[in-house]
């Protein structure tokens, strides 16, 4: 089956994944209603750092707007669903459905 030239791999939907903050940002984005309508601030993000927040800034939200998943506004620090995103939601979609088989930390919803 060949994919377009704009469809990120199996292997970046893992990489974006392989961070639980990133999985918590996008699990949200998931559950949220519309496209349009959902963005998430960076002051919204409960970190229990400083560093934490420079992460998501410096590296997250930069990794996951490079694959399209997700729109990031540099100005306002605010995040959308990006033209990627419906690619990595059927993935998102099985972790949620199979949570009780993963581990307890694969989220931390006390983050959000």
């Amino acid at each position: 089956m060949q994919q377009s030239s704009s469809a990120i791999t199996m292997d970046d939907s893992l990489d974006a994944l392989g961070d639980i903050h990133r999985r918590n940002l996008l699990v949200s984005l998931l559950e949220s209603t519309t496209h349009e309508e959902t963005t998430v601030g960076l002051d919204e993000i409960k970190q229990d750092t400083t560093n934490s927040l420079i992460q998501m800034k410096h590296v997250h939200f930069p990794k996951l707007a490079a694959y399209g998943i997700i729109e990031w506004d540099k100005e306002t620090d605010n995040v959308s669903k990006g033209p990627a995103f419906d690619e990595i939601k059927p993935l998102l979609e099985l972790l949620g459905a199979n949570e009780d088989e993963l581990p307890d930390d694969w989220l931390a919803t006390d983050n959000w």
